[in-house]
């Protein structure tokens, strides 16, 4: 009697199937990965020109002079990186108010904008305008601070914390 053997395994031609089909995730999965890559360096560039913008617009809209109409431009180092900001000034329709729009790019693609930030700038205060003095805001009679970050009083609470009677059948 010839007993016949059987071969468990996989033919050749198996193999080289799994092998394309594993080939082809691994090449999804690398695609997918380098377009991660590529797009968080996209959104880090996109931050730090947004910053460089945001604070271009802060120095105009604290410095002492209005800033004049038409277009200057700048370099700054941020992020170990060299940027160039353009700033865009123009009359609005309404007197006491500019427009300014601030665009960013690296200084190695000056051509590619990365960000632009659009603003309305009102003019500076007068030269003897007292400053605000920012400490007694939200200090006012009735309303507290507290150090735990709780603020305020209940409308039935005076500023020192006594129960407030007035309203509750009193007369006086």
């Amino acid at each position: 009697m010839a007993t016949k053997e059987r071969n468990y395994g996989f033919t050749l031609l198996e193999a080289m199937i799994a092998l394309v089909i594993v080939s082809v995730g691994m090449t999804a999965v690398y695609t997918q990965l380098n377009r991660y890559v590529i797009s968080t360096a996209y959104l880090e560039e996109k931050t730090l020109a947004s910053w460089i913008a945001s604070n271009q617009l802060t120095l105009m809209s604290t410095a002492l002079q209005w800033p004049s109409i038409g277009t200057t431009q700048g370099e700054e180092e941020f992020a170990r990186r060299l940027w160039i900001w353009r700033a865009e000034v123009a009359v609005t329709p309404i007197e006491n108010l500019r427009r300014v729009d601030i665009s960013v790019s690296l200084a190695n693609k000056p051509e590619l904008e990365i960000h632009t930030m659009s603003a309305l700038l009102e003019p500076p205060p007068p030269p003897n305008f007292p400053p605000v003095d920012w400490s007694s805001v939200g200090n006012a009679e009735g309303f507290s601070f507290s150090r735990d970050g709780a603020g305020g009083n209940t409308d039935n609470e005076t500023a020192s914390g006594d129960a407030d009677t007035r309203g509750m059948g009193d007369s006086g």
